[in-house]
């Protein structure tokens, strides 16, 4: 955990909006109190590294505000982009489990506020308030439904038309239906994007400009329509 970025804030977690649909939407009241007691919240800006491959964890990342970017490298030194973690979800919580070192690092995408506990306090809280098991469990689920996708799209998909067309509709399950379309927000660049799909940057850009051309999506800035959803699912199963 880097302390050189570290600046302590004193937002409080039951006035956080995320508990609706994040980690507090299952705790009781008990649980959140005794949470709120462990915690120690800290303010990162854009680029700061919350921890790195192969590093011991003594705690475990709730992200607050923000989002952070969880990557690995290969012997290569070429990283991908695991996923992007956003507020209300756990980072690190494999290593808190499991005691072993992180097989990511994980950097903020943004300025972020987090939430940081020890290892052994979240080990007391899950043995002494099962909403907070409920809620870890939730998370591990997730986690591992997503990495399935990702490897599918990395290995399954045989063209990058498909592994673009399989990422702008897993965008597209936070989307807005709209009368012109599925409008989403995806705030990354060409080469955030190449890192998520196992592309080159150059590839990504080809083939969104192709897709715009087919009528599929429109873009402005990080505004994405998705005008024709069916014909992107036909593409990222082609």
């Amino acid at each position: 955990m880097s302390s050189l970025y570290r600046v302590e804030v004193g937002d409080r977690c039951e006035l956080c909006r995320s508990k609706t649909e994040g980690f507090f939407a299952a705790l009781s009241a008990d649980a959140l109190r005794a949470f709120e007691a462990a915690k120690y919240t800290f303010s990162y800006p854009p680029g700061a590294t919350l921890f790195s491959e192969e590093q011991d964890l003594s705690g475990v990342f709730l992200l607050c505000k923000g989002r952070v970017k969880l990557t690995m490298t290969g012997y290569d030194a070429k990283s991908i982009i695991v996923r992007i973690a956003e507020a209300g979800e756990f980072v690190g919580l494999d290593c808190a489990i499991s005691g072993k070192p992180s097989g990511m690092t994980a950097e903020t995408f943004d300025q972020c506020v987090v939430h940081v506990i020890k290892r052994a306090t979240l080990q007391s809280l899950m043995r002494d308030h099962p909403g907070v098991c409920v809620a870890i469990a939730e998370q591990l689920s997730n986690d591992y439904r997503s990495a399935c996708s990702h490897i599918r799209s990395l290995g399954l998909s045989r063209t990058a038309l498909e592994k673009i067309a399989h990422f702008l509709l897993e965008c597209a399950a936070k989307g807005k239906v709209t009368d012109e379309g599925l409008r989403v927000n995806i705030p990354l660049k060409h080469e955030e994007i190449a890192q998520i799909v196992g592309v080159s940057r150059e590839t990504v850009t080809r083939t969104l400009t192709e897709l715009k051309h087919k009528a599929l999506i429109t873009m402005k800035g990080p505004a994405v329509l998705i005008r024709n959803k069916s014909a992107l699912e036909a593409l990222a199963v082609a």
